[in-house]
């Protein structure tokens, strides 16, 4: 690219970075509405996290069809294969969504946007890529999602590794081969569940590194036939109706009671028919007080530990993966859902490390070394997940009114915003499926339509009434926050150590990173913002 052209400022009326589910709608509703919106993405292709996770056993576990738009002119056109669908097709329903929507003539692939700053006299945003490119917009729009900002371990020596090493999010287009090799998986979140079972399956020898257990949940998973659907085309309509009306922005619901307002004997019936689904009704459509009340959480947690024993064989292994006693309150940290997990332990030539009992010591040329010994590997996979939910904005350097940093505000107290979807002191920016929004206690497409479709309605409202800028005040920002965390401590999710509060980054402040309310108590408050003349902002900039 010649300096010229490097230099030249592309002027818009919105810019949006991520090709997820929150970017590729967002373009398509702006441009629906007449703005001038680009779109520009890291990857290579459209599909967001999806375009990244490729690692053996990758596969959404929301099950199908909540995993999609609510737009009939896809859904009427697409059939999923699997009930759970896998990277795969993650990313052909992306080429399928693009090509309907004609998204590619807006998009910019492999592009990184290195800063973002507002300019408090043009009222707009200066926003510059990482190879010298410069857009001004008058909005911003950071859709980069819960999972953009990799986090890795702090281990002595982990660049001395002279085999393959990878973090499960970076995994090579060109598939290698671990057929027969000795493989180290270290983490056991969700992606380490799938990636570990599926690298069981071909690996010589597989060791799994864990410091705390997943309590994961069986996935039923169902091939579809080509005339076979999840559920009919004719009911879809329905359907998605009832899905954005969902405490989760699932069909399915929290059950109405509390735990014992049954007895044991209607309580076991009612665990065994969630258990039979297959999915995450277990953990989200199971009695109301199962995240609030430790009593009622226990039962949950016991029936799943006698589950979930009977499929382990060692006594030592049975106990660090489902152990007497609840590790932390069930659903607290984030649920995997998992085909063969506990039994892939009682082959041979799989290994549980358990780190709080043997540290990891230091990575050498030939592997990795505990306290206990030097475990030899040829490839060492890292499912060390992300600086989860804010890591995607703070790693591009926004700034907003008097300079000030997103990063730095962030860095005091924790994310601070209003409704999950602004930042005080930050005009005309606007990012879904972020902090303090239901986020990743919501279905991902359900909640990028609900904050995509009021982002939407802001900007037409602005352009109507001829207004330049935006912006949160800081009181409601405020109380927005105090509410967050009013709802999360009336829970038992801050008595797990999760990415949910932030706990997996050292240094990072400790808080609820996600709205625990619902979505549709989630949904009114922004349409009472807006219905009251949107009550916690103020504008400037009235053009004339």
């Amino acid at each position: 690219m010649g300096s010229t052209e490097a230099t030249r400022v592309e002027e818009l009326d919105a810019l949006i970075i991520g090709a997820g589910f929150s970017g590729v709608y967002q373009l398509k509703r702006l441009r629906d509405d007449g703005y001038r919106v680009k779109l520009v993405e890291a990857g290579s292709d459209y599909g967001g996290i999806w375009y990244w996770n490729r690692y053996p056993g990758a596969r959404v576990d929301s099950h199908a069809p909540h995993y999609q738009f609510s737009d009939p002119e896809l859904w009427q056109n697409y059939h999923w294969k699997q009930r759970f669908p896998d990277h795969k097709q993650l990313r052909e329903y992306f080429q399928f969504v693009a090509e309907k929507w004609d998204l590619r003539k807006d998009t910019y692939f492999n592009t990184y946007i290195s800063s973002a700053t507002w300019d408090e006299t043009q009222y707009k945003w200066i926003i510059k890529t990482k190879d010298g490119r410069i857009f001004k917009a008058t909005f911003f729009l950071p859709h980069t999602g819960i999972a953009a900002s990799r986090s890795l371990p702090d281990w002595k020596g982990i660049s001395s590794f002279k085999g393959l090493m990878v973090h499960s999010s970076y995994w090579p287009h060109d598939e290698p081969d671990l057929k027969g090799k000795k493989v180290a998986v270290v983490g056991t979140g969700s992606t380490g569940v799938q990636l570990s079972h599926a690298v069981s399956e071909v690996a010589g020898e597989l060791v799994v590194f864990q410091r705390t257990p997943a309590l994961c949940l069986q996935m039923n998973q169902v091939d579809y036939a080509d005339d076979e659907e999840a559920i009919e085309k004719s009911k879809l309509k329905e359907f998605f109706e009832v899905r954005d009306k969902g405490y989760w922005g699932f069909d399915f619901d929290l059950i109405h009671k509390n735990s014992f307002d049954d007895d044991e004997a209607q309580r076991r019936a009612t665990f065994e028919a969630l258990w039979k689904a297959g999915d995450f009704t277990y953990w989200l459509g199971n009695y109301m007080d199962i995240l609030f009340d430790t009593k009622a959480n226990n039962e949950v947690y016991k029936f799943w530990r006698e589950k979930t024993r009977a499929r382990i064989n060692d006594p030592r292994i049975r106990d660090l993966l489902a152990p007497e006693e609840p590790p932390y309150p069930f659903g607290c940290k984030r649920v995997p859902l998992e085909r063969g997990y506990y039994e892939m332990f009682n082959k041979p030539n799989v290994h549980l490390v358990d780190v709080n009992e043997t540290p990891v010591v230091e990575v050498t040329e030939k592997g990795i070394r505990t306290t206990e010994k030097e475990w030899e590997f040829d490839v060492i996979v890292l499912a060390t997940g992300f600086d989860a939910v804010t890591g995607g904005l703070t790693t591009i350097d926004i700034r907003g009114i008097g300079n000030q940093s997103i990063k730095e505000k962030f860095s005091q107290r924790g994310p601070t915003t209003y409704c999950g979807i602004c930042v005080a002191g930050f005009p005309n920016m606007f990012f879904s499926y972020g902090p303090q929004a239901p986020t990743a206690f919501c279905n991902g497409p359900t909640c990028a339509e609900v904050q995509c479709n009021w982002i939407a309605d802001v900007m037409n409202n602005l352009r109507r009434a001829g207004v330049s800028s935006i912006v949160a005040d800081e009181a409601s920002e405020k109380a927005w926050g105090e509410h967050v965390e009013a709802v999360a401590y009336a829970s038992l999710l801050p008595k797990a150590k999760s990415w949910y509060m932030g706990d997996n980054i050292p240094g990072k402040p400790r808080a609820s990173l996600m709205y625990l309310g619902g979505l549709p108590n989630y949904h009114e408050k922004l349409r009472s913002c807006a219905s009251n003349g949107y009550k916690g902002f103020h504008f400037e900039g009235l053009k004339v």
